[in-house]
């Protein structure tokens, strides 16, 4: 198999990439947000603010992914 390495492609790494690499790196800024909010103590309403505000990029993110997956059926 010319070009491949380990046995995957080139277009399989990158994809395992998008899908769980992406995905672990949101997870791990979810915790940072986390963090964030805990450690300034901004109470109920202002963690809220904090993850509504800080997480927009990441739901914008999901949902092209979404739309991408409902457009390909």
């Amino acid at each position: 198999m010319e070009g491949a390495v380990l046995g995957y492609t080139e277009e399989q790494i990158a994809t395992f990439g998008l899908t769980f690499g992406v995905a672990a790196f949101m997870l791990y800024m979810l915790f940072i947000v986390a963090q964030l909010a805990r450690e300034s103590k901004a109470g109920r309403f202002g963690t809220f603010m904090i993850f509504l505000v800080l997480t927009l990029g990441m739901l914008g993110f999901v949902a092209k992914l979404f739309i991408q997956w409902l457009l390909d059926i």
